[in-house]
């Protein structure tokens, strides 16, 4: 897999100063975790599905996860376990005898006991999957999860990562905050080695204050909101070596019948990429707040996003490459000679290069650069829309 691998090479080559790196489900986790980019949810109960993830991975996904939670009615779950099982050894077929790509493969589940008992029925398909997604996620209902898996890991001899999800009250709720903060610190810090990414259930923090955030506002417009998320970094997404991914929130959105507000993309970028038809097709289908929120998501300190829509997964990944600028502000940053701090001019002359305070974000947006690729210097998230996204989604 490599992020803009369906994009034909030679437009790939124009496009990129350094191309993305190709990567493996095998890979090591800090790529992976980096790697996740829009990470694209689809019921499991879906009859199709082996169908939908080979069509997805040719569209850019490289990271899906099957749902047997939120997204199926309970009556349901049964019919999706069987579905599940049934989908994985039609991809396990195709795989091998058409040497398809699959893109990083989940499962979310409800409760542990789940875990071993999927892996144990999808025999030798378990191959294909990378791990499971873990909801409601704190100390108490989290360890469970964990212990299943790490079972389940055993059994079947198959690396297997957790994805917990932040989702529940209890870390909403500021008298109890710190404190299930606090438990989750502890509970992934023990299983530290299968801990992939932690991602935000932003909806389900909504739905505890009756509100739903409507295509004009991002998740930080909701003030309740913005200070969990911003809790959440401060103490599970550090740079100090202790933090994880921590993946942005879902965006709901996919078609806006009216707006009450003004489109929030400005023409002039699409102007000069003589693109102003690809703008309005985003206007129309909410993608500017999408990329207003994008943009939020990455100067709070998270990567990736959760996506439930397939358009939404290149705006995700175009604004995830590096940019030339950032990628020479930090090379420069992290060359030897640079080890003993002070301040660098950038070779774009246009900002001051610290060399310790900056060294962080340095190494990365060199992590993000390896799996998202750098952008040749003409290049601005424009052209790497107008080149990914297929004519039948704008």
């Amino acid at each position: 897999m490599r992020h803009f691998g369906h994009i034909a090479p030679e437009v790939r080559q124009r496009l990129f100063h350094r191309e993305p790196c190709g990567f493996t489900a095998d890979s090591p986790a800090r790529l992976l975790s980096a790697a996740l980019g829009a990470t694209l949810y689809s019921p499991a109960t879906r009859p199709r599905l082996a169908e939908d993830i080979v069509k997805q991975t040719g569209r850019g996904v490289v990271s899906m996860v099957l749902c047997l939670e939120d997204s199926i009615g309970d009556e349901d779950v049964a019919d999706g376990e069987e579905n599940l099982v049934r989908q994985f050894a039609d991809l396990a077929d195709l795989a091998g005898r058409d040497g398809v790509d699959l893109p990083l493969l989940f499962i979310r589940v409800r409760v542990p006991e789940q875990i071993p008992d999927l892996v144990r029925r999808l025999g030798p398909a378990v191959r294909l999957l990378s791990g499971f997604v873990l909801p409601k996620f704190t100390e108490e209902r989290g360890i469970p999860f964990l212990e299943a898996l790490a079972t389940a890991e055993a059994d079947s001899g198959r690396r297997l990562f957790a994805m917990p999800v932040l989702e529940s009250p209890e870390l909403l709720y500021r008298e109890s905050r710190v404190d299930t903060l606090e438990g989750i610190s502890r509970a992934v810090g023990k299983y530290r080695d299968r801990v992939l990414a932690l991602r935000l259930g932003v909806t389900d923090f909504c739905s505890s204050y009756g509100l739903r955030r409507a295509p004009d506002m991002t998740a930080y417009d909701v003030q309740i909101v913005a200070s969990v998320i911003a809790d959440v970094v401060n103490m599970l997404g550090r740079a100090d070596g202790t933090g994880f991914t921590v993946t942005g929130p879902v965006w709901e959105y996919f078609r806006v019948q009216e707006r009450m507000f003004k489109p929030q993309l400005r023409r002039s970028p699409f102007l000069e990429g003589q693109a102003e038809e690809l703008r309005e097709a985003l206007i129309e289908h909410a993608m500017d707040g999408l990329l207003r929120e994008i943009a939020l998501d990455q100067a709070n300190g998270l990567l990736g996003k959760t996506c439930i829509h397939p358009s939404h997964v290149l705006p995700v990944h175009a604004l995830s490459v590096v940019s030339h600028e950032e990628f020479s502000d930090a090379q420069d940053i992290l060359r030897p000679e640079s080890g003993g701090g002070g301040v660098l001019r950038s070779a774009y002359t246009n900002k001051m290069n610290e060399v310790k305070p900056h060294r962080a974000w340095a190494e990365r947006t060199v992590l993000r650069a390896e799996v998202f690729g750098v952008a040749n210097e003409d290049i601005g998230f424009v052209e790497l829309l107008a080149a990914g996204i297929p004519a039948d989604n704008r």
